[in-house]
């Protein structure tokens, strides 16, 4: 078989591999990943894949014509929701799993050991960034124990309102890099004059300096180059101590997962997103947490996470969410469809409708526990929705601001992607990606294309690979040294 139906109710199929005049009935040359009409669909009449429509036929389309962006239409939801009708509560686990994790004070688990250098503002980014900068892999020899210093720089902090989604968001991500359990010692940096204040942060959300939290304004100290040397002081006073923090033994609870995609393509719905999922639910079982995010690539699929909503709240929650989004994309003259982007179109994905069904995949089957705003803490274990941009730095910055200490990255296409503090796990859609980027993906879910390997196989593969990663195993982002410019906060409002 060159082609695959994912429901009996689709009418459409996906080519396993290029389709020639006569293959499986076609009627014109189709691509590797692109859509086949099963049967004649009329003009307006629904088009069905994982047996949810994802769009509708432009025109009359023929059995066997390629199904794609010139025949296939979006139109915005409108569904009737229902809430909590499909709970399915996993069973705890029979073995308790560990890993090897560096326990904080705050009782939290770190799945890796660094020194952040936080700026208030664009204007401290190049201080922060020649602060860390100084701390080389020969400097920090001496000090097997911490991953490195890590500058998390932005291009937003001033020119905004001090109040409001924006402002919100901006100081969520700050202290929730402060507070992330993979982050042992903070330095923040400001100018001293900008609206996103540090002393105003550290009053709001209650942070204590001390030898492992320190603060400082390029104005009160007097220039660049002081303040640069100063940093370089109080960093060089941190290492010891966050050096003499140890690996334990901790419970696989204290994994909190963000679950990403990126560079989609049409595999993503059918091999490696199940098999996250698949792995998403086997770390609920152990009591610990997957953090689902990136609002718009939910649309068209949210009406199944309302039916596994723990209760109506939670699922108005994240319809709320929806309707926040239909109206911030209309006032601002865009559209819902605007994602996918060209490369996911390339590999077959046509409407926002299509990829958002294969990306909720990502979220196993459990019951949603928790909707939660952009970077605000995740406080229930289980599976959680974390509101975000479809964008993965943005979106990713949220979850890790979140609590999480691992991610997961899906892609199709091949992404370059890595996120310090927290090490991303790549993992594949398909064999042909993988072998041609064996040195960014980890995991190579295109086996159940092409070796007949199970959801289930690969989902097992991937949380076992969490777990050694949690203690200390390198990804190969991070064997790449991929992290330090993915820090990107959501900028919500007007720039004044």
């Amino acid at each position: 078989m060159k082609t695959v139906r994912l429901s009996p109710e689709d009418n459409v199929v996906t080519a396993i591999s290029p389709l020639a005049v006569g293959d499986e009935g076609a009627t014109t040359l189709i691509p590797r990943g692109h859509k086949m009409a099963a049967v004649a669909i009329a003009k307006g009449a629904p088009v069905t894949k994982y047996a949810q429509v994802i769009g509708y036929a432009a025109e009359d389309i023929a059995q066997g014509a390629h199904v794609h962006t010139h025949n296939l239409e979006f139109r915005n939801v409108d569904t009737e929701y229902e809430f909590s009708t499909n709970l399915r509560p996993v069973a705890p686990a029979k073995m308790r799993d560990t890993f090897m994790g560096y326990r904080r004070p705050s009782g939290r688990v770190g799945t890796r050991n660094y020194i952040a250098v936080l700026t208030s503002v664009n204007c401290s980014a190049t201080a922060a960034r020649n602060i860390a900068a100084h701390f080389t892999e020969e400097r920090l020899a001496a000090y097997p124990n911490v991953d490195g210093v890590v500058a998390f720089v932005h291009g937003t902090g001033c020119g905004m309102a001090g109040s409001g989604d924006g402002f919100e968001a901006l100081q969520r991500v700050m202290w929730g890099y402060a507070r992330n359990p993979n982050v042992a010692a903070v330095l923040m940096a400001g100018l001293g004059c900008e609206m996103n204040q540090i002393d105003w942060l550290i009053e709001a959300y209650g942070l204590v300096p001390g030898p492992l939290f320190q603060s400082m304004n390029i104005q009160d100290v007097g220039g660049l180059r002081k303040t640069v040397e100063l940093g370089i002081r109080k960093i060089e006073a941190m290492l010891p101590l966050v050096n003499d923090v140890q690996r334990e033994e901790c419970p696989a609870s204290e994994l909190m997962v963000a679950l990403q995609c990126g560079g989609s393509d049409a595999w993503s719905g059918i091999t490696a997103n199940p098999a996250l999922g698949y792995a998403c639910d086997l770390l609920v079982a152990q009591g610990a947490t997957g953090v689902l995010a990136e609002t718009p690539e939910i649309y068209g699929a949210e009406h199944l996470l309302t039916a596994r909503a723990a209760d109506r709240e939670t699922g108005e929650k994240l319809i709320g969410l929806i309707r926040w989004w239909e109206d911030y994309t209309l006032r601002n003259k865009g559209s819902m469809d605007n994602n996918p982007s060209p490369g996911n179109k390339k590999g077959g994905l046509t409407t926002i409708l299509e990829k958002s069904l294969g990306a909720a995949a990502k979220g196993g089957t459990t019951p949603l526990t928790g909707v939660y705003k952009y970077a605000e803490p995740v406080t229930k274990p289980g599976f959680a929705f974390m509101d975000s941009p479809g964008y993965d730095p943005a979106s990713v910055t949220g979850q890790i601001a979140s609590g999480c200490n691992l991610v997961t990255f899906t892609t199709g296409r091949g992404s370059a992607f890595g996120a310090k503090p927290s090490p991303s796990l790549k993992i594949a859609t398909n064999t042909e990606m993988y072998t041609r980027m064996t040195e960014d993906m980890d995991i190579n879910a295109g086996r159940i294309l092409t070796d007949g390997a199970s959801v289930e196989e690969v989902g097992r593969e991937i949380y076992k690979t969490l777990l050694r990663v949690a203690s200390g195993e390198q990804t190969k982002s991070e064997a790449q040294g991929l992290g330090d410019y993915e820090f990107v906060p959501w900028q919500i409002g007007a720039v004044m």
